[in-house]
């Protein structure tokens, strides 16, 4: 008896590690059997734009970066996982699939961090059941490996609300000394030189322009004393170098500035929340409502701190803007401007295409009232809403405690006001609700409070492996399509052929290049329906491949390969013999057919 009275201490002690590496390894073991995402080379393009600007802008003072070249997209992340990629190289393994392994990687970091965020309202096994529902949903499983952009902001969005918390609350219980006047003085002259030489980068370098241009024309200025031959030199090579001295000038002034200002604040606690301002500003920079995360975290600070953390609020602000700016270049000239400009692009994103919802085709901003409630009801598994909705009943209930209280908050102002907005503001989304998963963890947490209802450990247990079934047969039975997943309430993905989208981002045209690599003639002519880059980083060396987006053209081809995405299988070489489907239940993703 004394034995299994102590079993469950070590389990305790060790199943969060257990359980999470589980996870990890399932990913692992299974990250280079995805597909490439239809996003994913713009987004390479962009990022090696971005990581260029690095080099061009110290040098010529440039940022070849338009709004038309998704400029107006943040590129951290991009930029990060294309540094890793080019460094990492070396493996033995696809640029593809080291990229998928990168993405699942800052998914896994998003898990611990829900982790971390779940064990501050929830005991120990419901934090750790609420996490393993969360992780293991079907939809957030599939787009771990796939996408470039909202399953890592989600995961950066966590880690932001994790570190900002844990910052927070490392804040001494009484206030520290008070700055000096002098270093009053010289934070206030930091901020306005500091944010004035960078907010205002263009007008400085319309300044130069001008000053130049006059100079040229024979008006007499600082240029004109300076530079000897500006009569008869090119205006151009003049302001360019200018401005690059302007550029070095600034850098020098900022760093020297800043060391000062981080000596001079060394005692005080407002200086450690770099690490967490730095991921803010990166999450910003990868989309541009990370500041929300910010917002959740002031709001935690001032609950649990109140005045003794503006301070600190304040030097988490003003570090993660120089992060945002850092880490984005397109904002590098025009920040504020480019800046504002992004959000309303974001907000009303110009899509062309149309979505499918319900057996309808609608415009990405006229969406119907239903669209995100039906969706969030249809695309995570049976027992999450019901779970959910006890847990916020039960918190609703024991909102006397504080952990509740304020689990309770976080969860109004991180999903319901978001949610509500996003409804009633009809913010153009498409290929269902990707876009913002971000705003989906709550409903997990709430789903832990129904777990911590249930008094003893072994009933705890006993309900958590029993809601996690649907998340494991999901997985399983669409893998690697786990990003299609419909639940049983609409008869999953076979109830929402015609009906819902399923493939948007054509996947299957990896295990489509497999199949034609078996199949087909040496030197073979391949006509690929659609986005034919997701097909060709998966295909033999000899085969030559043909789409639309080719002007070349092949007199006839062996295979025809079309997506069902946009109807492709119907309109490519409608009397074409289809000699293979990619299929998930009666869900056709691609067809493969022989003229």
């Amino acid at each position: 008896m004394a034995g299994l009275q102590k079993l469950p201490l070590e389990m305790k002690k060790y199943l969060s590690t257990v359980v999470l590496a589980t996870i990890l390894l399932a990913g692992l073991l299974t990250f280079n059997q995805y597909g490439d995402s239809w996003d994913d080379r713009s987004l390479q393009k962009y990022a090696a734009k971005s990581l260029n600007a690095y080099i061009t802008f110290p040098q010529q003072g440039k940022v070849n970066i338009e709004r038309e070249g998704l400029g107006y997209y943040g590129p951290s992340f991009v930029m990060t996982v294309t540094a890793l990629s080019n460094a990492l190289d070396f493996l033995p393994l696809s640029n593809p699939d080291l990229r998928h392994l990168l993405y699942f990687l800052t998914y896994f970091a998003g898990v611990v961090a829900f982790h971390s965020l779940a064990k501050r309202w929830l005991s120990d096994l419901p934090a750790l059941g609420a996490t393993v529902l969360y992780a293991t949903q079907p939809l957030l499983w599939g787009h771990a490996f796939i996408n470039p952009k909202d399953t890592p902001f989600l995961s950066l969005f966590l880690i932001s609300l994790a570190l900002g918390f844990n910052f927070f609350d490392k804040l001494p219980a009484e206030s520290g000394p008070r700055p000096s006047r002098i270093q009053l003085l010289l934070t206030a002259l930091w901020v306005g030189s500091v944010f004035s030489l960078f907010v205002f980068t263009e007008s400085f370098y319309n300044l130069i322009a001008s000053l130049v241009q006059s100079a040229h024309s024979g008006n007499a200025n600082v240029v004109s004393l300076i530079a000897s031959d500006i009569l008869t030199a090119n205006p151009e090579i003049y302001i360019q170098k200018y401005f690059v001295l302007f550029l070095r000038a600034r850098a020098i002034f900022f760093i020297l500035f800043t060391c000062l200002l981080v000596y001079l604040y060394r005692p005080y606690s407002a200086f450690f929340t770099l690490p967490s301002a730095f991921l803010l500003g990166f999450t910003t920079s990868t989309r541009i409502l990370g500041p929300f995360a910010g917002v959740l975290v002031a709001c935690y600070a001032l609950r649990t701190k109140g005045k003794r953390a503006i301070p600190s609020l304040i030097a988490y602000s003003l570090l993660s803007l120089i992060s945002t700016y850092l880490t984005w270049p397109y904002l590098w000239l025009n920040p504020v401007g480019h800046f504002i400009e992004s959000f309303k692009e974001m907000s009303l994103y110009p899509w062309k295409g149309v979505v499918l919802f319900n057996g309808t085709n609608y415009q990405i901003t006229n969406l119907p009232t239903a669209y995100l409630p039906v969706l969030l009801a249809i695309q995570l598994t049976e027992p999450v809403w019901a779970l959910s909705l006890v847990g916020w009943w039960v918190s609703i209930l024991r909102r006397g405690e504080a952990r509740f209280a304020h689990l309770m908050e976080s969860s109004l102002l991180w999903f319901v006001l978001p949610l509500t907005a996003f409804i009633v503001l009809k913010i153009a989304l498409y290929d269902n609700f990707r876009q913002i998963l971000f705003i989906l963890p709550p409903i997990f947490l709430m789903a832990g409070v129904a777990f911590e209802a249930v008094k003893q450990v072994k009933w705890q247990a006993a309900l958590i492996g029993l809601c996690l079934i649907p998340n494991l047969l999901g997985i399983v039975s669409l893998h690697p399509y786990e990003y299609i997943y419909y639940n049983r309430f609409i008869g999953g993905v076979d109830g929402a052929v015609g009906r819902f989208e399923l493939d948007y981002w054509v996947t299957s045209y990896r295990e489509a290049a497999e199949y034609i690599n078996g199949v087909a003639s040496p030197n073979a002519s391949i006509w690929v329906e659609g986005p034919a880059n997701l097909f060709t980083p998966f295909t033999r060396e000899d085969l030559k491949i043909y789409s639309p987006n080719e002007a070349e053209r092949a007199e006839s081809y062996e295979y025809i390969v079309a997506a069902t995405r946009y109807n492709f299988d119907k309109t490519s070489y409608p009397d074409a013999e289809i000699v293979y489907k990619i299929k998930r239940g009666d869900a056709v993703l691609t067809v493969i057919k022989k003229p």
